[in-house]
């Protein structure tokens, strides 16, 4: 991989938008529920709003990634989300920042994550080699598990030292400091080969056939969509559940979520090796009956000491699921798929998979506020056990890299 052009700076620069994914998720959460004063069903809305985009949008960006270069996309929406965030403390600062306003700028910064998720995943096929892919996403899964592992606990610290607009405000600069970098990368990339000719709806069915009629990638996919609903759930839960059920204050809220990171750094250490002995498919299918048993975790856990580590333990074990899991998943993905495909096939599946964050997550905190928190987590690790049992029972259990076609054609 060293001898990869470019693929350096943007190991650096995906590493420094770890940080900012992580620090701003727990530091917008915190500002609803604290500064906002909001329930549940707020971190909801809030979280829905962000992935909205990708619901109504993500098909078309695929389309127009794949007819595109994709590093100025990646640097013209770094630059935009960290001049995005800067507004938002100044809002509250002025004490003009209420819930929908909060709501609309959540939206804008979804578009733009949007099209750089699209341009980011399938720019990486570009600068490595088919038969790398998995070492190279195994590198930034390392790298995400790291931001993940001090992400959290840098915002819970931030906030509880500075409020939590200052915490926003400061993870601002990652995003210029990560445009920047991809701004001086050395990567030349070859012109686009999707026909600007063709209709965008022709290219965007064609798309999201590649995703739903391959025999492997189509159950993947479906179990992935149920995976992201459940996800959906524990993310509005999570922190009013560790807030106020569990008596945690910020800083202690983004240590437990430091394990998760932790979990995740040992789990990309070991992706390549447990897809090399098991295969491709038998690794995604036992991570992901992993993070059914990691929410069981979460849902026993109590407002006392004892308490307070089971829900760091069941982070660490979700963490770890997602380690292991994502460069497996996501090479099978980039091997399978040819590169004039690449962007319609990422922008494809995420734009489902978000659209289970944006119905799951209102969904799951107003049932969170109607029944209580932990039923709701109980819920969400039966949701995850059945997305796997599915994958189990279908052909995907057989998957393997080194049985896929090159994606070059």
């Amino acid at each position: 991989m060293w001898g990869c052009r470019g693929f350096l700076r943007f190991w650096t620069a995906s590493t420094v938008s770890g940080f900012d994914t992580y620090i701003t998720t727990l530091a917008v959460q915190i500002l609803v529920v604290v500064t906002l004063h909001q329930q549940a069903a707020g971190v909801g809305l809030v979280s829905a709003a962000r992935w909205l985009p990708y619901m109504l949008f993500g098909v078309v960006a695929g389309v127009l990634v794949d007819r595109s270069r994709r590093r100025p996309i990646l640097i013209i929406t770094d630059l935009g989300r960290g001049a995005l965030l800067i507004a938002i403390p100044l809002l509250a600062f002025s004490h003009h920042l209420s819930l929908v306003v909060l709501i609309v700028f959540m939206a804008v910064f979804g578009l733009m994550s949007l099209f750089n998720d699209a341009a980011f995943q399938s720019f990486l096929p570009r600068l490595v080699p088919p038969s790398l892919l998995t070492s190279a996403n195994a590198r930034l899964n390392q790298s995400d598990a790291v931001a993940q592992t001090s992400g959290p606990a840098l915002a819970g610290g931030l906030v509880s030292l500075l409020t939590a607009p200052w915490a926003v405000l400061i993870d601002a600069a990652t995003y210029f400091i990560s445009g920047l970098l991809l701004l001086r990368s050395p990567v030349i990339e070859p012109p686009p080969t999707a026909k600007s000719t063709r209709k965008i709806r022709a290219d965007a069915v064609e798309g999201i056939r590649w995703v739903y009629t391959h025999p492997m990638l189509r159950p993947l996919a479906l179990s992935t969509h149920g995976w992201f609903l459940c996800s959906a759930v524990t993310s509005a839960v999570l922190v009013p559940f560790a807030l106020r059920t569990l008596g945690l204050n910020a800083f202690g809220l983004g240590l437990s979520l430091a394990a998760g990171g932790l979990g995740g750094l040992v789990g990309s250490l070991s992706a390549t090796r447990l897809g090399t002995r098991f295969a491709a498919g038998r690794v995604v299918i036992a991570c992901r009956a992993l993070a059914a048993l990691s929410w069981a975790v979460v849902a026993l856990s109590t407002n006392d000491w004892g308490g307070w580590v089971l829900f760091g333990f069941g982070q660490f074990l979700f963490g770890l699921s997602m380690g292991a899991e994502n460069a497996n998943e996501m090479s099978y993905w980039q091997a399978v798929t040819p590169d004039r495909l690449q962007g319609r096939m990422n922008a494809t599946r995420r734009s489902i998979n978000r659209s289970m964050l944006v119905i799951g997550a209102p969904l799951g905190g107003l049932l969170a506020d109607t029944i209580g928190y932990r039923p709701m987590l109980w819920a969400a690790a039966a949701g995850f056990l059945t997305a796997a049992t599915a994958l189990r029972l279908s052909r995907f259990r057989n998957a393997r890299l080194d049985e896929t076609p090159t994606a070059s054609t």
